[in-house]
């Protein structure tokens, strides 16, 4: 249902945020972040890269490319018990096709944020801030999310990653 008038609440604090963040190039990268992040598949694709690069740790990128595909996967658990439809207001520029009309949480946010968390500990390296914060910025640039759609997400990521790397690092 498009919303009319001045935007309130979630959806004034996107359309600010779309408009201090919007340009040509960061709507280009934007979509990028998108296209490598549907369906978790470019995230997938790295973490079996690691498995073939990496022979000793190939079977904890497997269980941590498995991860991933399954924050996803409980990312839209979520989604169809919330229902939360995606941003509709003139305020907000839909900048991207979406596989689906629901909203939260952002299925970007989760798997982006469980496999920072996850490849983090397999390469020794913090990947999280390098990571994170740009795929959660590319929602809102994009016009598809909510703030609270994408902060649920890297939540909901960084837990089910969190969980997984515990046991990773219980079975060396």
């Amino acid at each position: 249902m498009l919303e009319k008038g001045s935007p309130t609440g979630e959806v004034a604090v996107l359309s600010k945020a779309q408009g201090f963040l919007k340009s040509e190039a960061s709507v280009k990268a934007a979509r990028g972040m998108s296209h490598f992040g549907e369906h978790a598949i470019g995230w997938f694709g790295l973490g079996v890269l690691g498995a073939v690069v990496d022979k000793k740790r190939r079977k904890d990128w497997l269980i941590a490319s498995a991860g991933v595909v399954g924050a996803h996967a409980a990312s839209i658990a979520v989604k169809r018990v919330v229902r939360r439809p995606r941003p509709d207001h003139p305020s907000v520029e839909v900048l991207v096709g979406t596989p689906s009309k629901l909203s939260f949480p952002s299925s970007h946010a989760t798997s982006t944020t469980a496999a920072a968390v996850l490849y983090s500990g397999l390469t020794g390296r913090n990947l999280v801030p390098a990571l994170v914060p740009p795929m959660l910025a590319s929602r809102l640039v994009l016009g598809v999310h909510y703030p609270t759609d994408v902060l649920a997400g890297a939540a909901l990521g960084g837990l089910v990653g969190g969980l997984i790397r515990r046991k990773l690092k219980k079975n060396p």
